[in-house]
């Protein structure tokens, strides 16, 4: 039995030692010699664009901070009324905090109104999802949800 032990420790061993031998070595992440990474190409809409949105039928104005870049756009609106929960003496149910941060996302389209997508940032099983239309107007963006409370923001740029 140990002799049957030992064996299989050095066939083990073996094994192990041929496979990493075997083993192809990682690809480099740089770019082959001689060739240049292409940047993404520009978007005349690129670049930080911040504004405050009308209260909309909620009363409630969204701080937007967008980045538009070569055309992606990634950013957040916040709603600086929304609250959380409440210490409550009556005993009954509180209601749900409403969202107070959506995350955008979307891609810009020049020359033509584009959709965005903006996600609540809650807790629990509700999911909230808002679309949002933008087109560029001269020199800000014009940002308007196209259900709930219809807010409409006039973003520039900074």
């Amino acid at each position: 039995m140990k002799k049957f032990l030992a064996l299989l420790l050095i066939a083990c061993a073996a094994a192990s030692g041929a496979s990493a031998q075997t083993r192809a070595p990682a690809p480099s992440a740089a770019p082959p010699p001689g060739t240049t990474p292409t940047p993404a190409p520009a978007s005349p809409l690129d670049g930080t664009w911040r504004g405050t949105s009308d209260g909309g039928s909620c009363n409630a104005p969204l701080d937007y901070l967008l980045t538009i870049e070569a055309g992606f756009v990634d950013g957040s609106a916040y709603d600086t009324t929304a609250r959380g929960p409440v210490p409550n003496p009556n005993k009954s149910a509180p209601p749900p905090p409403g969202p107070g941060l959506w995350q955008i996302h979307g891609v810009a389209k020049v020359g033509a109104p584009f959709n965005l997508l903006s996600l609540a940032s809650v807790k629990g099983p509700t999911h909230q999802r808002m679309q949002l239309t933008a087109r560029g107007d001269g020199q800000s963006l014009v940002v308007s949800e196209t259900s709930g409370c219809r807010r409409t923001a006039r973003l520039s740029r900074s």
